[in-house]
């Protein structure tokens, strides 16, 4: 009982703030748990947003972290629908949008990132699209399933992660689809030029069409509808829907405004936390997408925008919040779907990081491993339709011992026997 006169406080109710309130109720604590999301749905899960609800795979409900009912029988108490418009730190208050003021003595901020605008005339048409929410995979999935019907064209700008994987979704339902990139591969920055190829070839495979070095400079409509999108090479492109895949920003205007210490945009963006996820506040706390945390195991500061950072981020930050020691030194990991190819990367290599991609399996068959190296070490691994391997990848990226590089690339040499100790 001795927590019961204390009152956490949680901003964000995605999947790292619903993992957090979840950990210290698990953990024992008695004291009030105040969760606060400004999206009126329960906290659920991002990926399915890009993946198997876009694609009509999976059910709405699918998506959500918890049962609606597990809240109350947690005893979380929900504020959804309200956005945390101030943060006073000297007081110990978060202040909501309809006035609410909830008293802390240990905050958390899990207030995740928000789509990067395109910045050019156009995109105030309806047919313009962002992905981050459940409200804009719901529209549009309907958008798809629109232009799959009709023949129409889909405009991708940018071609990471939820570009290619809402490529893939449009293709399934028929829709014609045209990427723009300004780099000269997708992934470019992420994998390098040497696979972002591969997932070029790919896409191209299923009918994608890219147009690469080029960047969008304005969206053409009529009565409020997309036409067409220009770049800025001269070309025009048939589009009737338009998404912006450009990236995320990490939504720090709480801690900004409260004098929070924050990593400044040219480095990542986000707020400054320690391995315990604390922030430059001993109360308060910073978790998933707009924390740039220092990671013990590689030694720089680093913001994941990725599902597994969530998942295990929040119970992390919960732990420090009830005073546990936390060093949270996982290795970032991520997976992706696109077609009839699954994949999984573990680990952090930067461009300019590396100086060399080494494959091991059938680049043909889209049945291998890639693993980025740095004077033999492994700093990251990505397993394309080969499964059951993490477990080893992050073994030996923690190592961060020299690998042997003919065994490496070796299919038939275990992975498992290439870590050291």
């Amino acid at each position: 009982m001795v927590d019961a006169h204390r009152t956490f406080v949680i901003v964000g109710a995605g999947l790292a703030g619903a993992k957090a309130a979840e950990t210290l109720r698990s953990e024992g604590f008695t004291g009030r748990v105040i969760l606060v999301g400004d999206e009126r749905d329960h906290p659920y899960e991002r990926p399915p947003l890009s993946k198997g609800y876009l694609q009509g795979k999976e059910e709405r409900d699918s998506v959500f972290v918890h049962e609606p009912s597990w809240y109350a029988k947690a005893d979380i108490e929900l504020h959804l629908g309200q956005p945390a418009v101030q943060l006073d730190r000297e007081a110990r208050k978060v202040v909501l949008g309809d006035g609410t003021a909830l008293h802390y003595d240990k905050l958390l901020l899990a207030t995740g990132a928000e789509p990067r605008r395109l910045d050019i005339p156009g995109t105030e048409l309806a047919g313009v699209h962002h992905l981050r929410r459940l409200a804009h995979a719901e529209r549009l999935k309907g958008v798809l399933a629109t232009l799959g019907r009709d023949n129409g064209h889909l405009l991708i700008a940018g071609a990471g992660w939820i570009g290619l994987e809402v490529a893939a979704a449009a293709r399934g339902y028929g829709a014609e689809v045209t990427v723009v990139e300004p780099l000269a591969t997708p992934l470019h920055a992420v994998l390098g030029p040497e696979i972002g190829r591969l997932f070029g070839d790919l896409h191209a495979e299923h009918g994608v069409r890219f147009h690469f070095g080029a960047r969008l400079t304005e969206i053409v409509g009529h009565d409020g509808m997309v036409l067409a999108a220009r770049t800025d090479d001269g070309e025009e492109h048939p589009a009737h829907a338009v998404l912006s895949a450009i990236g995320a920003a990490p939504r720090t205007a709480l801690a900004e405004t409260s004098g929070l210490a924050l990593v400044d945009r040219q480095h990542g963006g986000g707020i400054a936390v320690d391995a315990s996820l604390r922030t430059s506040d001993p109360n308060v706390f910073a978790v998933g997408d707009v924390a740039a945390a220092h990671h013990p195991l590689l030694g720089t500061r680093l913001r994941v925008e990725h599902w597994a950072n969530a998942l295990n981020g929040g119970p992390a930050a919960a732990r420090a919040m009830l005073g546990q020691e936390v060093a949270y030194d996982r290795v970032p990991y991520f997976f992706s779907d696109q077609y009839d190819v699954g994949l999984e990367y573990s680990g952090y290599a930067p461009a300019g990081g590396y100086d060399q991609v080494l494959i091991r399996g059938d680049v043909a068959k889209r049945e291998f491993i890639a693993f980025w190296l740095s004077d033999g070490r492994v700093l990251a691994g990505m397993n394309v339709n080969v499964w059951d391997v993490t477990e080893h990848i992050q073994a030996l990226i923690r190592s961060k011992a020299p690998v042997n590089r003919e065994a490496l690339a070796d299919p038939s040499v275990p992975l498992d026997s290439l870590v050291e100790g």
